[in-house]
C-alpha cells in the first residue's frame, strides 16, 4: 500500500486530490500540505523515520505553481535526498512538463483532475515502487493518437500530424490547427511511423512525408517548407529524405 502526500495551495484542488487519491485502493494513506515549506517538514520527518518507518511517504502529488517555494523548485531540492520520494506532478499548466520530466518525475497530471488519469499515475507509482504487477496494455490505435488538453483527452489523426518536435521525454505534435504535447519520445514516434510515411531530418524533428511543400538548397545548407513553418536537415539525414521524395515523385 502506498504512503502518499498531497501538496497545493488551493485549498479547494488540495481536497478534491486527498478525495480522489483516498479513493484508490492502492493507496494506503494520503495526507496534504498547503505549501511547500510544509511539506519539506513533512518529507524530512519521513526519511528520519526510515523506509519502513511509520512516518514514511513513498510518493508526492506536487502542484507546480505555489506562492514561495513552487513545485520544481521543491522537487529540485528533494533529488538532493539520500531517499527521496517519488513525484508526480499536478498542475493546470502544460508548459512546465518538459522541466517535470528532467527532474525524473513519474508522471505530469494536468487539472482538472480526473479520476481515471490519476489511476494511471498510482499505477506507475505502484509499478515502481513494486506494489503492483504490471497489466498489460492494449496495442495503440495505429490511425490516432491520444493527447490531453484541460483535462480532456482528445484524439489526433496521425494523417493531420505535419512534424513532431522532441522536447525532452515529450514530443510535440504539430498539426494545421495546433500543437500537442505528449510523453512518448521521438525516437518512439519514428519507429512506431516509419511505414506511415514519417522521417527523421534533423534529432530534434520528424516529419511527414506527405505535408512536405519544398525542398530548399542554400548555400549547401538544405530545409523543407512543412505545415508552414522550414525547418533545417541535417547532413546525415539529407541524402535519405532526398531518396525517399524522389520515390515518392
Amino acid at each position: 500500500m502506498l504512503r502518499a502526500l498531497a501538496v497545493d495551495d488551493e485549498r479547494p484542488s488540495l481536497e478534491e486530490l486527498l478525495y480522489l487519491l483516498h479513493a484508490d485502493p492502492r493507496i494506503g494513506s494520503v495526507e496534504g500540505a498547503a505549501d511547500a515549506t510544509e511539506a519539506l517538514r513533512r518529507i524530512t520527518r519521513a526519511l528520519e523515520s526510515g523506509p519502513r518507518g511509520p512516518e514514511a511517504v513513498d510518493v508526492v502529488f506536487l502542484d507546480v505553481q505555489m506562492p514561495g517555494l513552487d513545485g520544481l523548485e521543491m522537487a529540485r531540492l528533494l533529488t538532493g535526498f539520500a531517499r527521496p520520494p517519488l513525484v508526480v506532478f499536478v498542475t493546470a499548466h502544460e508548459d512546465f512538463a518538459v522541466r517535470a520530466f528532467d527532474l525524473k518525475a513519474v508522471d505530469y497530471v494536468l487539472k482538472p483532475v480526473r479520476k481515471e488519469r490519476l489511476a494511471e499515475a498510482v499505477r506507475r507509482v505502484a509499478e515502481l515502487r513494486g506494489a503492483a504487477p504490471r497489466i498489460p496494455v492494449h496495442e495503440p490505435d495505429p490511425d490516432h493518437i491520444p493527447v490531453e488538453l484541460g483535462g480532456v483527452t482528445r484524439f489526433v489523426a496521425v494523417d493531420d500530424i505535419t512534424h513532431v518536435e522532441a522536447q525532452g521525454d515529450y514530443a510535440r505534435l504539430h498539426t494545421d490547427r495546433g500543437s500537442h504535447l505528449v510523453r512518448i519520445p521521438l525516437s518512439t514516434l519514428e519507429d512506431r511511423w516509419r511505414s506511415r510515411g514519417f522521417v527523421r531530418i534533423h534529432r530534434r524533428h520528424l516529419v511527414a512525408l506527405r505535408h512536405i511543400g519544398e525542398l530548399r538548397l542554400d548555400a549547401g545548407t538544405v530545409s523543407v517548407l512543412v505545415g508552414g513553418e522550414e525547418l533545417q536537415v541535417s547532413r546525415r539525414h539529407t541524402r535519405e529524405l532526398r531518396d525517399l521524395l524522389m520515390r515518392r515523385v
